[in-house]
């Protein structure tokens, strides 16, 4: 963990092959990262990757998913075994893969490629995860049900995230039922911040208003719900942490989001800027502040339900449009 005393966690969002056999261990023995996520569109980096052309040259031209799942289970497979003594040793350790996104509004083919790819990865730090959906909160709740560790993904709105609080403990109860004194499956709820910011903040510096700041204070604003629901295998991951041009340094988003009891998962090249300089735990900004400045954005006519909603769908359309990408190169 890389503050202990904090449990303030650094996860690496990014999977490929050689990087995962060097960079990535190298990362972990120094206590860096102990963790790490995946999506459709890290992979669909990924696989341009001379480390997957043999492979897929000889696949006798098996069908593009069946290709993806064979590459993505082995590289988180590989990746979950390096982990496992973090794991074992209640260090995080886990390492997340993402069911089909053209998925998001089938509860039961969701919860149905949830088991089957937990099932061919076969190992015990996998975190399958789920965007946010309606339907994805019912599948949520089914997958930790049975003992799976679920991370549930695109998360925007303050209600995105109770739902996923109540699936999660609904999940929770019914696994506790039936196995007692098991190891209890984890969840994380990943709150994406940087989106908000490159998307308002124009609007934002155009009415006077502080910019970089919208992003923060609306995962502060979750991470005190999250805190408050006060599930004991839930905890908060800040993701989309990486800077794409503007003024603000490279590692903003994971030094301001420094919080106790949370995990940041972040791009390379912003988890080597932030260790660059000593960094320290944050204090979150109290509920009230954060009531006003989200009045304050009200008041200058900027709608932040809206945005919520655009900004969920953007994100599922590029997920799907990644996961459609590789079907096509593969």
């Amino acid at each position: 963990m890389y503050d202990n005393e904090a449990k303030f966690s650094l996860w690496c969002d990014f999977i490929e092959r050689d990087f995962i056999q060097n960079e990535f261990s190298d990362m972990l023995e120094s206590g860096i990262i102990n963790g790490a996520t995946s999506n459709p569109a890290i992979f669909k980096t990924a696989f341009t990757s001379p480390a997957y052309k043999k492979i897929i040259e000889s696949s006798n031209k098996r069908h593009p998913k069946d290709l993806y799942e064979i590459l993505a289970t082995q590289d988180i497979k590989i990746a979950a075994c390096k982990m496992l003594k973090h794991y074992a040793n209640g260090d995080d350790g886990f390492v997340s893969i993402e069911v089909d996104p053209n998925l998001c509004e089938d509860t039961a083919a969701t919860i149905e490629e949830g088991m089957r790819l937990h099932s061919l990865i076969s190992m015990p730090n996998v975190m399958i995860k789920i965007p946010a959906t309606k339907e994805g909160y019912e599948a949520m709740s089914a997958l930790m049900a049975k003992g799976i560790s679920v991370n549930a993904t695109l998360i925007f709105s303050p209600d995105q995230a109770k739902q996923c609080l109540e699936a999660f403990s609904e999940g929770s109860k019914i696994y506790t039922s039936r196995f007692v004194n098991t190891t209890m499956p984890k969840g994380v709820v990943s709150v994406f911040v940087s989106r908000f910011d490159r998307k308002l903040d124009d609007a934002m510096a155009a009415k006077s208003l502080p910019t970089g700041q919208v992003g923060i204070m609306n995962a502060a604003n979750i991470y005190h719900m999250i805190e408050d629901f006060g599930l004991e295998n839930v905890r908060t991951l800040f993701a989309s942490t990486g800077v794409k041009g503007g003024s603000l340094r490279g590692d903003y988003y994971v030094r301001e989001l420094m919080y106790k009891n949370s995990i940041n998962t972040a791009p390379i090249e912003t988890i080597k800027e932030f260790i660059k300089a000593k960094s320290e735990i944050k204090n979150v900004p109290s509920k009230e502040n954060i009531l006003s400045f989200f009045q304050i954005i009200k008041n200058n006519d900027i709608d932040i339900n809206i945005i919520y909603k655009e900004l969920l769908n953007d994100g599922l359309k590029q997920f799907v449009s990644a996961f459609d990408d590789i079907m096509k190169s593969l």
